[in-house]
C-alpha cells in the first residue's frame, strides 16, 4: 500500500493535495475553486463520511477539508471521520469546517495534540487570505484555532488553572491558541520577537512544562489553556 511519503514524492514540489468532506455543493464548488486557485490540487471530494475515509485511503492527501455535520444524520459524522483520520493516518493534517462552534467536537479533535489541526468557523472561509493562511499553517503541522471555538472552550473551562499567568501573557497564549507564529504574536501585540519568547518561556516555566518533557511544550501549554491537557504537577 502506497505510504503518505510515498505520495509526497510524487506529487508536483511544494504543491499541497487536499480531499474536502462537504455535502454542500456550493460550499464545496467555491472551496475547490479557492483552493485550485491558489494553487493547491483537490484530489477527490466527498458528499458523505464513508466516501471521505475512502477517499483518504485512495489518495493519502497532505490535507483533509471535513465538515463537522454530513449524511446521513448530520450530526457529528464530519468529526467522528476526521478522528479516524487523526488516528489512521497521523501524517494528514485535518481542518475542520463548523457551521457554528461546538465545543465538545473541538475538544475530541484536540484531545491527543494540536498539531497538524484546525477548526475554523465556515463564515470565515469568506476572508480568503486567513483561510488560506489557516490551512497552511495546519499543513506545515502547525494549529488553527477560530477565535470564537478558543472564546467558548475558555467559557466552559470552569475554574481558571492559569491564575499564575500575567495579563500579557495570558494574552500570548490565547494567540498560541490560535496558531499563531512568534512573529505573528509580536505583530498583534507590537512587541518584539524577543519579548514574544521570553513570555513564552515564562508561560513553559510557571505551568511547569520543561525540555525534558513528553511532548511539544507549546502543544501542552495550548492543551493546558483550553482545558483539555493534564494539570501541572504539584510543587
Amino acid at each position: 500500500m502506497e505510504s503518505v511519503t510515498d505520495k509526497l514524492q510524487s506529487a508536483e514540489p511544494g504543491r499541497l493535495r487536499v480531499v474536502i468532506g462537504e455535502d454542500s455543493v456550493l460550499l464545496l464548488a467555491g472551496l475547490t475553486k479557492l483552493l485550485e486557485g491558489a494553487g493547491i490540487e483537490v484530489v477527490a471530494t466527498a458528499g458523505d463520511a464513508s466516501a471521505l475515509l475512502a477517499a483518504v485511503e485512495r489518495e493519502l492527501p497532505d490535507v483533509v477539508i471535513a465538515d463537522v455535520r454530513m449524511p446521513p444524520t448530520h450530526t457529528d459524522e464530519g468529526i467522528r471521520a476526521a478522528l479516524v483520520i487523526r488516528g489512521q493516518w497521523p501524517g494528514i493534517a485535518i481542518l475542520v469546517l463548523s457551521q457554528y462552534v461546538e465545543e465538545r467536537y473541538a475538544a475530541d479533535l484536540l484531545s491527543a495534540n494540536t498539531a497538524s489541526v484546525g477548526y475554523l468557523l465556515k463564515d470565515r472561509v469568506a476572508d480568503v487570505a486567513e483561510f488560506l493562511d489557516a490551512l497552511r499553517r495546519v499543513a506545515a503541522g502547525g494549529t488553527a484555532l477560530d477565535p470564537e471555538v478558543v472564546a467558548q472552550l475558555l467559557a466552559r473551562r470552569g475554574a481558571d488553572p492559569l491564575d499564575v499567568l500575567t495579563e500579557r501573557e495570558r494574552h500570548v497564549l490565547a494567540l498560541m491558541a490560535e496558531g499563531r507564529s512568534n512573529a505573528e504574536i509580536a505583530a498583534a501585540l507590537v512587541i518584539t520577537d524577543s519579548a514574544v519568547s521570553k513570555h513564552i518561556n515564562s508561560i513553559f516555566t510557571k505551568l511547569g512544562l520543561y525540555p525534558g518533557d513528553t511532548g511539544n511544550r507549546r502543544v501542552l501549554a495550548v492543551l493546558r489553556y483550553l482545558g483539555a491537557g493534564p494539570a501541572a504537577p504539584a510543587s
